[in-house]
């Protein structure tokens, strides 16, 4: 029998304790946000498909968060095919949980992290880089085009928002959304794992044809390393994060030219660089 395909969530049955007068705890059903392993093989002409990472994952838009980590990990600027893998060795619940990213063209050699076939959880997302000088090494892209201003920028977070159904079934699942300077929205993508949701942004762009870079990356958690490193990487003009920033977060984001912003909300935001 065919495995049914994953979705973002999962029903079961829970017991609430509560406390107050209607007793102290009470049976329902509930949802959760779903979290299983995705393996990213990579494959280009004359080698046998490899695995070079292995993330948790909200399951949902698997494509775009394989070509967006390949894209921000400096693997490759494009990518030729995503496919779910067809290996008759997998078993039957891993169907949908491997995917190979096709070049049309050998990558530059592969980090030692990923030639050693590492895996991440949904929690970690620097995968190849382990430092700011090491994240600046080569060309850095520039955002040359407008920014968004201060009262786009606090209503960020809001236009997000009514866009996280998963969040709203959930409450587990954050958030990445790219914008145009005047606050437009371009793609949402919401994921158990924070960086992740960045990976599916950049990636659903990259396999429309679309430049994965614009005015504006606007993610629900703080604004870690990770986030701004993958947000440099693709040239984004301006990170707005509803939570803080970290201290290596905001070096990397002044050395390379990023706009980055914290503590987000229609009130209030905190410029950074």
């Amino acid at each position: 029998m065919r495995e049914r395909r994953p979705g973002p969530s999962v029903r079961l049955r829970v017991t609430e304790v509560t406390g107050d007068d209607q007793g102290p705890a009470r049976e329902r059903e509930d949802r959760v946000i779903t979290e299983e392993p995705l393996e990213i093989r990579l494959q280009w002409p004359g080698a046998p498909a490899r695995r070079v990472w292995v993330t948790m994952r909200t399951p949902g838009n698997d494509f775009d968060l394989a070509a967006g980590w390949v894209l921000h990990e400096g693997l490759a600027p494009r990518v030729d095919r995503v496919a779910y893998c067809t290996d008759t060795t997998l078993r039957p619940e891993q169907e949908f949980n491997v995917v190979t990213v096709s070049l049309d063209a050998e990558p530059p050699e592969l980090p030692h992290q990923h030639a050693a076939q590492s895996a991440g959880s949904s929690a970690c997302g620097v995968c190849g880089t382990d430092s700011v000088t090491s994240a600046l090494a080569g060309e850095v892209r520039r955002w040359e085009g407008e920014l968004p201003g201060d009262d786009v920028v606090r209503g960020l977070p809001d236009l997000m928002r009514a866009h996280q159904r998963v969040f709203d079934r959930t409450g587990g699942a954050h958030a990445a959304a790219l914008a145009t300077a005047a606050g437009e929205l371009l793609v949402v993508r919401e994921d158990v794992g924070r960086h992740n949701a960045v990976d599916k942004v950049s990636g659903a762009r990259l396999l429309a044809g679309l430049p994965p870079a614009e005015a504006c990356l606007v993610v629900s958690a703080r604004a870690g390393f990770e986030l701004v490193q993958k947000a440099v990487a693709v040239g984004t003009g301006s990170l707005v994060a509803v939570g803080a920033p970290t201290s290596l977060a905001v070096d990397l984001a002044r050395r390379s030219g990023l706009v980055l912003y914290g503590f987000t909300r229609p009130g209030r935001a905190v410029r950074y660089s």
